[in-house]
């Protein structure tokens, strides 16, 4: 159920709110509650233009006005706190790599829970005010479980540290910690990043040469993914 719920979160975003007066006259199954969330989903996509589904597929996705379904920004932050707040004040905590030094699974799910609260409180705060630019959304690109074992590396901060299995360890109780445990609704969808052996240190911003063995790989980059 929960991998479920995260598939189809993005999906879920588009049919939260209405627009348009003529979308509430209308009423599309897609907003219908007590249907079944597969039932709801397949009946969106269905009524979407191939085009309105390859804008979904962009950062910053554009409305779709005939179907009610507002503009939507899917980037976030939220490695130590929501991040960018502008004009709200929320709670920063320590970074990643610090609060990963107590190795405390049970206080970073806690950590996480109490963003979430604060991400959904922007988010709602955000949606009244027809706001959707970008860092109001629900969508957080955390967080980061890439490996840091060069100090060279300048997003090291954001990480877990060297240790494979803490990595794991903290990821998961943060991404659970965000998402909430609700049996039907993510308070918060968590997108884990960035690509696996993506540590560092690199020569420019986006691209680097990955010369990794078949064992370092699966030891050491890809089990906290």
């Amino acid at each position: 159920m929960n991998a479920k719920k995260l598939l189809l979160f993005p999906v879920m975003i588009l049919i939260g709110g209405c627009i348009t007066v003529s979308c509430q006259d209308q009423k599309y199954p897609f907003r219908d509650t007590k249907l079944s969330i597969d039932q709801r989903v397949q009946d969106l996509i269905s009524r979407l233009t191939l085009e309105e589904k390859v804008n979904q597929m962009l950062n910053s996705t554009p409305a779709i006005e005939r179907l009610g379904i507002p503009p939507y920004d899917w980037w976030n932050e939220c490695l130590h706190g929501v991040g960018r707040a502008n004009e709200y004040k929320v709670t920063v905590f320590p970074q990643a790599i610090g609060m990963a030094a107590a190795w405390d699974d049970a206080g970073l799910h806690q950590v996480a829970a109490a963003i979430a609260e604060e991400g959904r409180a922007i988010y709602n705060d955000a949606q009244s005010k027809k706001n959707y630019s970008i860092y109001h959304a629900l969508t957080y690109w955390t967080p980061n479980i890439n490996i840091f074992r060069d100090p060279r590396w300048g997003r090291g901060q954001e990480t877990y540290g060297e240790d494979p299995y803490l990595t794991g360890t903290l990821g998961k109780a943060f991404v659970r910690g965000l998402q909430g445990d609700d049996a039907k609704y993510l308070k918060a969808a968590a997108c884990a990043k960035h690509y696996a052996v993506h540590s560092g240190p690199e020569r420019s911003r986006h691209t680097f040469n990955i010369e990794v063995s078949t064992y370092d790989l699966w030891d050491t980059y890809l089990p906290a993914f």
